[in-house]
C-alpha cells in the first residue's frame, strides 16, 4: 500500500531546499568605481527588472550581502577597502567581476591599477566587456544562481570543495610610502 501525499506537499533534500533559498535571494554588494557602474545602475533600474532573479536588493553594508559585483577599475589604494568588504560578509559569499578593469584591468596597464581583482579576492563569474550590457550581468548572475543550486550545501562542504580547488589567496599588505618615496616614483616616470 503506497503512502498518498496531500497536494499541498512537497518532498525534497533540505540541501536542495538550502540551494534554492540561496540562489533565489542574492543581495549584492556594488562596489562600482568607474563606468561599468553606470551600466551596474541601469541593470538595477526598472526596463530590467533583476527583482525577477531574485536579486533586486543592493545594500550598501558587507553584513547584509552574499554577493560582491566589483564594476570597474580598482586602483591599488581601494584594493585595501575592497579587500577588507570582502571580509565583513558572511559565507557564504560569491563575487561577479564586471568588465574588463575589474577582469583584467582593461586598458589601463599601470602601476595603480590591479590587474585583475582574481588575484586578491576569488571571482565566482567574469562578465567580459567595456562597459558590458545590462543583459550580460543578468545573465551571469543566471549563472551563479546555477552554480550556487550545484554547488551550494547546508552542511558547507562546498567550502571544503572550493579550498581544495582554488588555491588560497592571501590578502596583500600595501605599504604607506611616505610622500618622499611617491616623489622618486614619479620622477622616474617622467611625471613631476
Amino acid at each position: 500500500m503506497a503512502l498518498e501525499l496531500p497536494e499541498n506537499v512537497v518532498v525534497s533534500k533540505l540541501d536542495e531546499l538550502a540551494s534554492w533559498c540561496r540562489k533565489n535571494s542574492l543581495w549584492p554588494m556594488p562596489f562600482a568605481t568607474a563606468c561599468c557602474g553606470i551600466e551596474l545602475m541601469a541593470t538595477g533600474a526598472s526596463k530590467h527588472d533583476l527583482a525577477r532573479f531574485g536579486a533586486e536588493v543592493f545594500r550598501f553594508s558587507p553584513r547584509q550581502c552574499d554577493l560582491m559585483i566589483v564594476a570597474g577599475r580598482v586602483v591599488m589604494k581601494m584594493l585595501p577597502v575592497l579587500q577588507r568588504i570582502w571580509q565583513q560578509m558572511h559565507e557564504p559569499k560569491w563575487c561577479i567581476s564586471m568588465g574588463a578593469c575589474a577582469s583584467t584591468g582593461g586598458v589601463f596597464d599601470t602601476y595603480s591599477v590591479v590587474q585583475g581583482i582574481d588575484r586578491f579576492i576569488p571571482v565566482d563569474m567574469y562578465v567580459p566587456g567595456c562597459p558590458p550590457r545590462p543583459e550580460q550581468l543578468i545573465q551571469s548572475i543566471i549563472d551563479l544562481q546555477d552554480k550556487i543550486q550545484r554547488e551550494g550545501t547546508l552542511t558547507g562542504r562546498e567550502f571544503e570543495t572550493a579550498a581544495r580547488q582554488k588555491p588560497k589567496r592571501a590578502l596583500i599588505e600595501l605599504p604607506i610610502l611616505p610622500s618622499r618615496h611617491w616623489d622618486s616614483r614619479l620622477r622616474t616616470l617622467g611625471i613631476h
